[in-house]
């Protein structure tokens, strides 16, 4: 659990994400007090329930990615869905509780991951051993036993543990020079198809195929097939084989659902697309229908996983949505109560767009100019260009769909399409981009407003 202070997190959020201090400074505060919690005496820890977010604002302003930065910044388990996607008790579609069921598998694959690299290097030697027992012939059984030390082989020649062990570690040094990269060994490999059972049900039943699989696969006998497989092909197969033995899963699922329900933090997105507006009919019953399920998991309730009960009461929901034909309140008043943070996220102008191009660690002008460095073409953009790319994408949004920064990434495509259609066959391998360059490749599209909707 990350102890960093709520100014700390938003330096750190500011290396990603330009403006929307306001969102910035609340979700801070919600990470802060999750540290401040687990200080807590036990009596009262339990009792402190997170203060969950609705962050409001048109697509492209930052919701997602300062939700996302924020995860990674804390190390805590993250899930991101859409609300729209799911559908009331009783409907076909996805259940609600299966982004708690998605999380902590998401959770499990991860630490699960993290245990293999753990164990990688001790794998690797037992991956070693057994490659060796490939390579070297099966020593014949001995028919008179001389000595502890000798035997002999049914030529009659004396065979020593020595020679063998000799044998075995050249054998090892040219295994780990790549010496023997090129031959072949019969790999032994569990046989993991199955017949494919499909299952037609209701919502709250995605996760049956995949019990039914683990049961039938605990019951049905392993089959194995016999591949012929390269030595380092081999050698990763078996790695992996032997990490995956090594790994205390137990442990792992444990530590799994403690993580996700301490630190757990879902996105919801489109909250906005399930809100209905009093007295509506039809399709608007559904919607509130999905609030009223959405309810006992944001209150706090426990989900059944293939992998236990866990318990919602302490994850963290970051609600988002544009709300441009309904508002906040129009959410069912039960719902509202439980998303006591909200949050107005601005919209972006021409300023902000010019420190989205240059500023972040990701910025959009690092990532061409690294780009077309692979093909040793150094681009140089002018403050003047820079400028204007902002300006016709704040103009664009105006006069069509605002879909914020997003517009960036469609402008700096049309701007650079030959050069990065070019780029392996240029001469010239120094390319400025002025303002000049700006203008005669968007004056056709902005002279068109048709041609601009369907390009830009």
């Amino acid at each position: 659990m990350s102890d960093l202070k709520p100014i700390e997190i938003v330096r750190a959020l500011d290396k990603y994400i330009i403006g929307q201090d306001k969102a910035k400074k609340s979700v801070s505060i919600a990470l802060r007090n999750r540290w401040r919690r687990r200080q807590v005496g036990e009596e009262l820890r339990d009792e402190i329930a997170p203060k969950n977010i609705i962050l409001i604002g048109p697509t492209g302003v930052g919701k997602t990615e300062i939700a996302r930065r924020l995860a990674r910044l804390a190390d805590s388990p993250f899930f991101k869905v859409e609300a729209s996607k799911f559908t009331e008790v009783g409907y076909v579609g996805r259940d609600v509780e299966s982004m708690i069921r998605d999380l902590t598998q998401l959770t499990v694959n991860e630490l699960r991951r993290a245990e293999a690299d753990a164990v990688k290097e001790k794998a690797q030697k037992i991956a070693e051993e057994r490659i060796l027992d490939l390579l070297l012939p099966k020593t014949l059984e001995p028919k008179t036993i001389k000595s502890e030390e000798e035997t002999l082989d049914d030529s009659g020649n004396t065979v020593s543990e020595a020679d063998k062990n000799s044998t075995r570690e050249k054998l090892r040094i040219m295994l780990l020079k790549g010496k023997l990269d090129e031959r072949y060994v019969d790999l032994d490999v569990s046989d993991k198809s199955m017949p494919v059972v499909e299952i037609f049900s209701s919502a709250g039943m995605e996760e049956m195929g995949v019990n039914m699989k683990d049961m039938l696969g605990n019951l049905l006998p392993k089959n194995t097939k016999r591949r012929k497989v390269k030595v380092p092909e081999a050698m990763e197969m078996v790695a992996q084989e032997e990490a995956q033995g090594l790994i205390d899963m137990d442990k792992v699922v444990k530590k799994a659902i403690e993580k996700v329900e301490q630190s757990g933090i879902i996105f919801l997105d489109e909250i906005d697309k399930v809100a209905s507006k009093a007295g509506g009919q039809g399709p608007d019953v559904s919607r509130e229908g999905v609030q009223r399920d959405l309810l006992p998991i944001v209150e706090g309730c426990a989900v059944t996983t293939k992998y236990g009960p866990v318990k919602t009461d302490h994850i963290l929901f970051i609600a988002s949505g544009a709300f441009h034909a309904c508002k906040p309140s129009d959410l069912i008043p039960e719902l509202q109560g439980r998303f006591p943070i909200r949050v107005g996220l601005d919209s972006l102008g021409a300023k902000e767009f010019v420190r989205i191009l240059v500023e972040p660690k990701n910025a959009l002008i690092l990532q061409y100019t690294e780009l077309l460095a692979t093909e040793d073409i150094e681009i140089v953009f002018k403050e003047n260009a820079i400028s204007e790319i902002a300006r016709v994408a704040e103009d664009v949004n105006n006069r069509t769909e605002n879909i914020g920064a997003r517009r960036l990434h469609t402008l700096m495509e049309c701007l650079l399409e030959d050069i990065l259609f070019k780029a392996p066959d240029l001469e010239n391998k120094h390319v400025v981009i002025d303002k000049k360059y700006v203008d005669d490749k968007f004056s056709d599209i902005r002279k068109d407003e048709d041609l601009s909707r369907f390009i830009l």
